[in-house]
């Protein structure tokens, strides 16, 4: 499960979507979890699939990697769908058992959540996919700029996220090492209830902590080393720069948004899921 887990990877390939301004990812990729849910209708989850699949075809991500990706979220996803599933009583009873019924409502309720999830967790790793870190520290920083005016430190805001996001496949490679160190030495670390799991999960986290403890203290020395001081009279080497494609990808995730909102408002009532 540890090696699933694919966030904050850098998918090195060349494609379009590769080569597009951070800041254009960043804004398009919030336009597309916005639009995820504001829709209305059937078809407007037809035109997400299409939109995102023709996203993940053009960034030449394999599709097995983000489908890998998806896998740690399997219990969140089934928590979501049973919930929904069981705990909306509007519609028609479709099955009842003990004290639970489904229905109609709560099982499209249900199903379209399910995909909201499925299609937000794939459209953010998309982003970071084809964006590095540092492409995404200067892109949070420029979008951010104007809140500097109010003195937020926008400057140490993106530092922290593009820290975060470079230490999680840090942090998920030391923990890979550790569970093999443990099991070698015999360690139980899947067999039992729930509780026994998670006692065993304790020789893990404490090496763990120290170590990410350890890393983020050497990170901090070596910045103060060289004489780090926050974004105030930086400069950038390569200055982001908005281009011909960046003017074209926000033009197609606008008139993608405007789509979505037109079918849900003027698509006919029997259409709607809700």
């Amino acid at each position: 499960m540890i090696r699933d887990i694919t966030i904050g990877q850098y998918y090195p390939v060349e494609s379009i979507i590769h080569r597009l301004d951070p800041r254009v990812k960043i804004v398009s990729t919030l336009l597309f979890l916005v639009s995820l849910f504001v829709q209305k209708s059937v078809l407007g989850y037809v035109l997400a699939t299409i939109f995102l699949a023709a996203v993940i075809h053009l960034s030449k991500v394999p599709l097995k990697f983000i489908v890998k990706g998806l896998k740690p979220i399997v219990v969140l996803l089934m928590i979501t769908v049973l919930f929904n599933l069981l705990l909306n009583s509007g519609g028609e009873v479709l099955v009842r058992f003990w004290i639970f019924r489904i229905t109609e409502d709560g099982l499209q309720i249900s199903i379209y959540m399910a995909i909201r999830l499925i299609y937000l967790i794939a459209g953010s790793s998309i982003m970071t996919f084809t964006t590095t870190p540092n492409g995404l520290t200067d892109g949070i920083e420029k979008l951010l700029r104007p809140l500097n005016k109010i003195r937020i430190p926008v400057h140490e805001v993106a530092m922290m996220m593009s820290i975060a996001l470079r230490f999680i496949p840090i942090l998920l490679e030391e923990t890979d090492k550790i569970m093999k160190a443990q099991i070698a030495r015999g360690a139980d670390l899947e067999s039992g209830n729930i509780l026994q799991r998670a006692k065993a999960m304790i020789p893990i986290l404490v090496p763990l902590f120290v170590s990410a403890f350890r890393r983020a203290n050497d990170l901090a020395m070596a910045m103060e080393a060289r004489c780090y001081c926050g974004g105030e009279g930086r400069t950038k080497m390569k200055p982001l720069v908005y281009h011909q494609g960046d003017r074209v990808a926000y033009v197609v995730i606008i008139v993608y948004l405007a789509a979505v909102i037109g079918i849900g408002r003027f698509v006919p009532f029997h259409l709607w899921i809700f």
